[in-house]
């Protein structure tokens, strides 16, 4: 049974909540409405009670007629203003679904200074509000705190519309929008596979295991319903396998799409017994990938990026989003070269993820880009010199899948006629490639094959 949408909040960690919330528009705007009533209160009691107006020169004190008009008038500006705001976060978000990604908006969305702007136009908006009520109602006829205040919040209100269309005009442009989304993806390879399962990594091969368990049935926890894997606990997964004393294997990895009553966890049991619904509840699957700790969402976003720029004809969005692909993969790469094995404080194996080699990765992002490139000779020039890069600057245990994904592009590139000076920067790209990852026997045959392809 699905939970209502503010309950689950209550059956989240408070990583997927604070995630959760910081895609929501409402939370932002509540705590300032909430600043804003506090302000009110604060205003009224300072010109009621304690009389401010007497200790400040009569030229700075208002008069309850002026105030009101004052009020009044200020009242309309803030609503205007924020009309404007809105409008503009509009065009925006219309303009990132139609041009790159509707999932980005998400993106824009979840920005501090997105969320800090409509939260400073509903508190002045409240605020101002407030004031107008209280005048309305109030015998005093001489105010200081009031007036001054409502200024400053209006004048607030006016500077941050300005701050809001800069911010807008600087997110949409595509260096920022990529560089972002790289930001966000690194953040998540930093906090889920260095900070939260990092300690747990055996430090020995991909092979290693207790000999006790060689013997042991192999039982499967199903899962309860489909959608993606969002996250998993960790921690507690493999503190719970000590306690039960079981050797647990997660069957899928996170993002990927499950069904229900599919293979979720693998388990090898010692003499202990224990419930298996407390391992599903330590994993989330929901009917949306997220950034918590999926890699590959991340590279997902910008390989569309780059989809949209080849349909609109865009080459440099095309290559500024491989740019940032590469930096990505290579942060991918040396953070998915440990071994997949986990295990506890005495350890022992507790826990096993599916591993995802860094030839999978190379396919999620180059792949995509280039079954959709086509005859685009620029885009795989341009793939070709992120492939040497990339060759250059990381561990030899990831050379053959480069090597590999460059010779399968161009035997499957050799079917379209090429420009003389295509050929000889691919070839010039490639050769760089063969030469970083010691696959300089294989070149020269692929640099016939190629040369075919020449047009005359």
């Amino acid at each position: 049974m699905k939970k209502p949408d503010i309950q689950r909040y209550f059956f989240m960690t408070k990583r997927e909540r604070r995630n959760e919330l910081n895609q929501t528009l409402w939370l932002m705007p509540l705590r300032y409405i909430g600043v804003a009533l506090a302000l009110s209160v604060l205003s009224a009691f300072f010109d009621t009670y304690l009389d401010i107006h007497k200790h400040v020169p009569d030229g700075m004190v208002f008069n309850g007629a002026t105030t009101r008009l004052l009020i009044t008038t200020l009242i309309g500006g803030v609503l205007t203003l924020s009309a404007f705001t809105i409008n503009s976060l509009l065009v925006a978000l219309t303009t990132l679904s139609g041009q790159f990604s509707s999932r980005m908006v998400l993106n824009f969305i979840s920005e501090p200074p997105t969320q800090h702007v409509l939260g400073i136009f509903n508190g002045s908006f409240i605020y101002v509000l407030l004031n107008i009520l209280f005048l309305s109602n109030s015998s005093n006829e001489v105010y200081f705190v009031i007036p001054l205040f409502s200024v400053m919040v209006t004048f607030v209100a006016a500077v941050t519309f300005i701050y809001f269309v800069n911010h807008t005009s600087t997110w949409l442009q595509v260096h920022n929008i990529t560089s972002n989304m790289k930001k966000t993806t690194r953040n998540t390879i930093r906090s889920s596979l260095l900070e939260e399962i990092g300690p747990y990594r055996s430090t020995v091969g991909e092979e290693y295991s207790d000999e006790r368990w060689a013997d042991r049935e192999v039982k499967t926890i199903y899962a309860r319903r489909s959608g993606h894997l969002q996250s998993a606990n960790f921690q507690k997964i493999i503190e719970e396998a000590k306690n039960d004393d079981i050797v647990i294997e997660l069957r899928v990895s996170i993002g990927q799409f499950i069904l229900e009553n599919t293979p979720l966890f693998d388990y090898r049991q010692g003499s202990h017994t224990f419930d298996e619904e407390k391992y599903r509840k330590l994993v989330r699957v929901d009917t949306k990938k997220t950034e918590i700790q999926d890699l590959e969402f991340g590279l997902e976003k910008l390989v569309e990026v780059a989809v949209k720029g080849l349909g609109n004809n865009d080459p440099l969005t095309v290559n500024n989003t491989l740019y940032q692909i590469t930096d990505l993969l290579k942060e991918i790469g040396n953070a998915t070269s440990f071994s997949p094995i986990l295990v506890d404080d005495e350890n022992h194996v507790r826990l096993r993820l599916k591993h995802d080699g860094f030839d999978y990765f190379l396919y999620k992002s180059y792949g995509y880009i280039r079954e959709y490139a086509s005859q685009n000779s620029t885009v795989i020039i341009t793939i070709m010199e992120m492939l040497s890069l990339l060759a250059e600057s990381m561990n030899r245990n990831v050379h053959d899948d480069i090597w590999d994904f460059a010779e399968s592009t161009i035997k499957g590139y050799q079917k379209y006629s090429l420009y003389k000076e295509d050929c000889h920067y691919i070839l010039k790209h490639l050769k760089a490639v063969a030469a970083h990852t010691d696959h300089t026997e294989a070149y020269p045959q692929l640099e016939e094959m190629l040369s075919k392809r020449v047009v005359s």
